[in-house]
């Protein structure tokens, strides 16, 4: 059993351990978090105030002083920097929800190291911790702790001792077998300050931007502005909205964090279905920009065996474990309760004979 107790059933990780047949689900414990003194690591307090605090100023300097070059040059590294993450990091290697070919994997690992937020092998290892043992003290961000811890607050205390025990069970054979991961943890050192902050620098430089310009704009204020889109999935995407297929766990569906972490928000969902390439029920473009790199991919040939949950399974656990919110398009959507159409006011009937 996980910490606290928590049963299974309410935190999937990988396809093989889904109960894809709908079967019941034990009654969720609630999640907590055991009272404990937080040891402060101040090195990283000082570090992310001097981030942040450069951030604060590149984001002037995005509105007021970059040439336009920059200003799109940065906005496509944080297309790239969040793909990495999204699309990489999470879908591909997280949860293994499709597979990818070599120069899919090779471009992807790339773009995570744009986004320096830890290797994939690391970054994987602590997403798998966070889905196996959700909400407890085994959770790296565990959100009982509140947003702040969840936002960035974890990575500025030690670890609980529970990450530390847990983390040598998750099981990172898969991952570790692959040579472009294993290449990438070796040199993360070397080849993360040259594609997140020297080359984001040097390249506006060819257009006639200043060094100043281009380094807090290109690199710092965009590195900046992914690594709090990318933590408020595990902050406000754990906190303020709906919980339509499981209403006994904390994340929820949020619209908002889907649109900048390119169809992350849809959280409850994804907690329910973690091995869903989509990571949302819908398959819309407008919120889910990874969904559509992915068929994009998959459409070249690069990515394959991607995974999804059929409707019917959706429907099942909607009813059964589902807050009611799921949305509904309309009178005859199967999804409406007959109560709530036997209440219904029909004006101008039709008349019968």
């Amino acid at each position: 059993m996980p910490p606290q107790g928590q049963p299974p059933a309410a935190w999937v990780l990988e396809e093989s351990d889904a109960t894809t047949d709908d079967k019941d689900v034990a009654v969720a414990v609630p999640p907590s978090a055991e009272k404990r003194k937080l040891s402060i690591v101040w090195r990283n307090v000082i570090l992310f105030v001097l981030l942040h605090t450069g951030a604060v100023y590149g984001g002037y300097l995005f509105f007021t002083k970059a040439m336009w070059a920059t200003k799109f040059f940065a906005f496509f590294l944080y297309l790239c920097s969040g793909l990495g993450i999204t699309a990489g990091a999470h879908r591909l290697w997280a949860h293994k929800s499709y597979k990818a070919r070599l120069p899919l994997r090779i471009l992807l690992t790339l773009f995570n190291t744009i986004a320096f937020q830890d290797s994939v092998l690391d970054w994987a290892r602590d997403h798998r911790m966070h889905h196996k043992y959700s909400e407890t003290d085994a959770d790296p961000h565990n959100a009982t702790r509140g947003f702040f811890f969840s936002h960035v607050g974890w990575l500025l205390v030690r670890k609980h001792p529970q990450i530390k025990a847990k983390g040598h069970t998750i099981d990172m054979s898969d991952l570790c077998s692959d040579p472009v991961l294993r290449f990438q943890k070796k040199y993360y050192l070397t080849l993360m300050p040259l594609f997140c902050f020297i080359l984001p620098t040097y390249i506006p430089t060819l257009w006639g931007e200043s060094l100043w310009n281009a380094y807090f704009v290109a690199a710092i204020f965009r590195y900046c502005y992914v690594l709090n889109v990318t933590w408020l999935v595990n902050s406000a995407a754990h906190k303020w909205g709906d919980r339509p297929y499981d209403k006994n766990i904390n994340p929820v569906e949020t619209k908002p964090v889907s649109l900048v972490v390119f169809g992350e928000g849809f959280h409850n969902y994804h907690h329910t279905f973690p091995w869903d390439y989509k990571t949302a029920e819908l398959g819309g473009y407008s919120l889910n920009i990874s969904k559509l790199f992915i068929d994009t991919m998959a459409k070249i040939g690069w990515a394959y065996d991607l995974k999804s949950v059929s409707p019917d399974i959706v429907e099942k656990r909607v009813k059964r474990t589902g807050d009611g919110s799921h949305e509904v398009w309309g009178w005859d959507d199967k999804d409406v309760p007959a109560e709530q159409k036997a209440a219904a006011t029909i004006i101008n009937p039709e008349k019968t004979e």
